[in-house]
């Protein structure tokens, strides 16, 4: 909870919120409303226990050891491998991780995942659009270059030509992005440019999640824009994506229920009448009984030759 109201109240990336924040955000009003609302998970930006369980199991797949800390093998795990590996050395360099301990060991922790996660599903998000946008930044300038952009789209190359996918040359996707961004600036990408895109997410994707840019290249660009203009404000990617995915884990936790509860039940009436039918044999069975025929073989004539042949 402590995570998710800094990654939407603490605008300046500060780790303090400031009264300016507090004021500018409508913390406060979610605050109030706990009084009103029973249901603690209507109110999804903050306090939701659903979402609060979807992040917990989806980093605990990932931390093995359990240990609360995940390292870059173990984040290159999310999402089968969505991920490429350049953006996770940029996830581990420190551009938008805190602990400074943790980076030390190479590792980050359950409160940074909490912000990968959320970002990685919702990238529309101002938080989000910083979030990236410092990850793409390789030499911190405030600004994404076409060396930049490159950089990126070339593992994405490689992923596609593993996957006997032809990739678009870079050429060709760097016109389809800036068409897409439309940069003030000639030969850049600014934060600016990206928070004015309705297509961040698409941008983004297209640069570093391998999974989600084959999607959005089977869809339409004129139909995703007009579906995220046409989208109800009230329900977010994040929110969609944590409704899924708690859906899916409850009904995965019931089923395994459901199995060790019929794996510790009762025989049932035809496995009774088997296990009384062996039961009356075992009883009726001598303890000691008379040597078959096959035990009369005399071991001293017995030509073992034969077994080798």
């Amino acid at each position: 909870v402590i995570q998710r109201i800094f990654y939407t109240v603490n605008r300046s990336w500060s780790g303090k919120i400031t009264c300016n924040e507090l004021r500018k955000s409508n913390f406060l009003q979610n605050v109030a409303l706990l009084e009103e609302e029973a249901d603690i998970n209507q109110l999804t930006e903050y306090f939701s226990y659903e979402h609060f369980y979807v992040i917990y199991c989806k980093f605990w797949e990932l931390d093995t050891d359990h240990d609360l800390y995940i390292d870059r093998k173990d984040l290159a795990r999310h999402n089968d491998h969505a991920i490429s590996n350049r953006m996770i050395e940029r996830i581990f360099s420190g551009a938008v991780t805190r602990g400074r301990k943790a980076q030390k060991d190479g590792k980050i922790s359950y409160a940074d995942f909490v912000w990968f996660l959320i970002s990685e599903e919702d990238k529309k998000t101002p938080t989000s659009i910083e979030y990236w946008f410092r990850c793409m930044d390789l030499d911190g300038d405030g600004a994404l270059s076409m060396y930049e952009l490159e950089y990126f789209y070339e593992e994405q190359c490689q992923k596609l030509d593993n996957m006997a996918i032809e990739p678009l040359p870079f050429e060709d996707c760097l016109c389809q992005m800036l068409d897409l961004v439309k940069p003030q600036y000639e030969g850049k990408i600014t934060l600016h440019d990206l928070k004015r895109c309705k297509l961040t997410n698409v941008f983004f994707d297209t640069f570093f999640n391998i999974e989600k840019y084959l999607d959005h290249e089977q869809k339409d660009q004129f139909s995703m824009l007009r579906d995220s203009e046409g989208e109800s404000q009230e329900v977010s990617d994040w929110e969609k994506y944590a409704a899924e995915e708690y859906d899916i884990l409850v009904a995965e936790e019931a089923a395994s229920d459901q199995w060790n509860d019929g794996y510790e039940a009762e025989l049932n009436p035809v496995d009774h009448q088997k296990a009384n039918a062996l039961r009356y044999q075992m009883e009726k069975r001598p303890f000691f009984e008379m040597p078959s025929h096959l035990a009369d073989v005399d071991l001293d004539d017995y030509d073992y030759e034969e077994d080798f042949e």
